[in-house]
């Protein structure tokens, strides 16, 4: 029977981040490792009391240091009594035993002597020292002892910021549960090679930005009432426990209170961090943030004088309007399509428009960070805030833009997701800046439409399974259902956008009372193959494949959503799957339907294919 939902499978570890602050840390041991221990407690803010042979002169010279400037305490083991509760089968669980019964506080407990090269602590000296904390309820590591351990230590990096040198809130840490400790290490390096150096400072633009969200919202005297009603980020943006950033932000309303405004400006801010590139994130100033968090959407004037910021962070000044309008040169608007996403996809006309034309981009916020990188610094770059519950308002701001900034002579690049054409507005763009005084060049990009399908490994046309495609958008305007085209087994349907409304779109599609079967058109069979391809062509690419039946259990049973999302329907979904099936459109080739889709998806199976990542090969790109 197939179950809707993974099935566990045991040996990871629950991460977890503690917040230590007046709690205490008892370290067990005073050598280099101890230290190591000692440091990242501090810096979680907890209290660190040292325990250990020897004195404090037989401590490492780290710890000898920390001792002398009073960041931690020492208490040398040799000097404790022993405990009057009972006699125990070793001298240091009976000391230890009375120590903790004297210090009351001590949340946690590392010991490190285990690996210590003078005073080196027994494997049955350990046991007796994590039954005397575990009878007091202290969780316990014990060092390259994973018997004797509750909790472990991934290996972890605390970023700084990449100006000031300043430490920030973000880590990271990488665990193997025992099965590498020097192979996480290697990974985390890896995965903080590959971070943009500005990430740190990301994470404390976007800090500011949700306390101005959250502070400027009511007066003071609400204030308090307001903390006492708190709640977290994940709950604000996602109050129906599916963590999708694509739902929509609602307007603001003349009756909203204190609270709903402030949950309101919240979910700008999640939707700012999951769509802005990083270096656009860690250069916001002030002005920016008050910008995203803006009650309406008027845009920023471009004859103001004043400093702005471009997408690698590089400040320029923004010129004041010029009075001899006859002696500049003429202003020019370009369309241009940034294709799916992988740089090595952009057309040589894009990368013409934006190393070499540019003066501004105003870019869409789906553009990837990667090909944003390639503006150069001296360029401004805006990005679109066309999230959901504004798109209207957005595309109205980005205009305009684009027409101020060609008055003054600039040559702007309205780049666009994909093809301009396909879905992209371009029309409507076409005709504003036509009705402006101003001609757009639209400049065509390699639709995600074509190449998305081509990167998850399904052909949109195959003979002998597929003869035609549709594309179709899964969003109709204002919010009205769109139409979607009847069943024909010999034809593809690519939907572009939609996956935040998956159930709305596979109810219209299976529907054998809908529009479509009222106009004579045939519903979907249930057994019918989609695949949902997410951040197309992308480092971290996700296909989930599986039945028209299924599909909305599988998205839902894997995790968080990763817009950009399009669905792929029909049997060319499967058609390349392992030695390919080419036998789709044969005489009687729906009697085999059944078989057919179980061979793709694996008997016995959850009903769906995971794959993430993109194909081998893509990397020398």
């Amino acid at each position: 029977m197939q179950t809707p939902f993974p099935t566990p499978q045991g040996g990871a570890a629950l991460l977890l981040s503690f917040r230590l602050q007046h709690k205490v840390t008892l370290i067990l041991g005073s050598g280099t490792l101890a230290a190591t221990r000692a440091f990242a407690a501090l810096e979680a803010d907890s209290s660190v009391i040292i325990l250990a042979n020897g004195g404090v002169n037989s401590a490492c010279e780290e710890l000898q240091w920390r001792i002398q400037q009073g960041q931690i305490r020492f208490v040398d083991w040799d000097e404790l009594p022993c405990s009057s509760r009972g006699p125990h089968k070793d001298k240091d669980a009976d000391s230890l035993d009375a120590f903790l019964h004297a210090t009351p506080g001590i949340s946690l407990a590392v010991i490190t002597d285990t690996l210590s090269t003078s005073h080196r602590r027994s494997l049955a000296s350990a046991e007796q020292l994590y039954r005397v904390f575990k009878s007091r309820n202290i969780p316990v590591n014990t060092s390259d002892i994973p018997s004797l351990c509750d909790f472990s230590f991934a290996s972890s990096h605390r970023f700084v910021h990449h100006e000031s040198g300043e430490k920030t809130s973000l880590q990271i840490g990488v665990t193997t549960n025992g099965q590498g400790c020097r192979l996480a290490a290697r990974i985390r390096r890896d995965i903080v090679s590959k971070l943009p150096r500005e990430v740190g400072a990301a994470v404390v633009k976007v800090g500011q930005l949700r306390s101005m969200a959250k502070e400027e919202v009511a007066p003071s005297e609400e204030k308090g009432a307001l903390d006492e009603d708190d709640v977290g980020e994940e709950e604000l943006c996602e109050e129906s426990g599916v963590l999708t950033p694509n739902r929509p932000v609602p307007s603001r309303n003349s009756s909203e209170n204190a609270l709903e405004a402030r949950k309101r400006r919240i979910k700008w801010v999640a939707q700012v961090s999951e769509y802005w590139p990083i270096a656009k994130l860690a250069s916001m100033s002030q002005s920016d943030m008050k910008e995203v968090l803006a009650e309406d959407n008027h845009h920023l004037s471009f004859d103001d004088d004043t400093t702005t910021t471009n997408v690698s962070g590089v400040s320029q000044l923004q010129q004041p309007s010029l009075h001899f309008d006859t002696l500049r040169k003429p202003g020019r608007i370009l369309l241009v399509g940034s294709g799916p996403g992988h740089p090595s996809l952009l057309t040589i006309a894009t990368q013409t428009a934006l190393t070499q034309l540019a003066d501004l981009v105003l870019s869409d916020k789906l553009v990837p960070a990667a090909v944003l990188s390639i503006i150069p610094n001296h360029v401004q770059v805006r990005i679109a805030r066309k999230f959901p519950g504004n798109a209207e308002g957005a595309q109205t701001e980005m205009m305009e833009a684009a027409v101020e900034a060609a008055k003054r002579g600039l040559t702007v690049v309205r780049l666009k997701q994909g093809d301009p054409v396909v879905y992209g507005r371009a029309g409507e763009e076409v005709l504003y800046f036509r009705s402006h005084g101003f001609e757009p060049l639209v400049i065509p990009g390699v639709s995600s439409a074509l190449a998305a399908p081509t990167f998850a490994g399904i052909p949109v046309t195959q003979r002998g399974v597929a003869e035609s495609f549709i594309v179709c958008t899964g969003v109709g305007r204002k919010g009205k259902e769109v139409q979607l085209p009847p069943y024909e087994r010999a034809r593809t349907l690519v939907v572009l956008m939609g996956v935040a409304r998956l159930s709305q779109v596979i109810d219209a599609l299976v529907d054998t009372s809908g529009a479509n079967t009222r106009r004579g058109g045939q519903a979907y069979p249930l057994h019918t193959p989609i695949a949902i391809i997410e951040r197309a062509s992308m480092p971290d690419q996700r296909v989930i494949s599986s039945t028209l039946k299924d599909i909305v259990k599988a998205l839902d049973s894997n995790g968080e959503q990763r817009p950009p999302g399009m669905m792929i329907i029909g049997w060319a979904v499967l058609a390349l799957n392992g030695q390919g099936d080419m036998g789709v459109l044969d005489d009687n080739g729906e009697s085999q339907d059944e078989t057919r889709v179980q061979r793709w998806l694996g008997n016995g199976s959850l009903g769906w294919i995971v794959r993430e990542g993109l194909e081998t090969g893509w990397e020398d790109f």
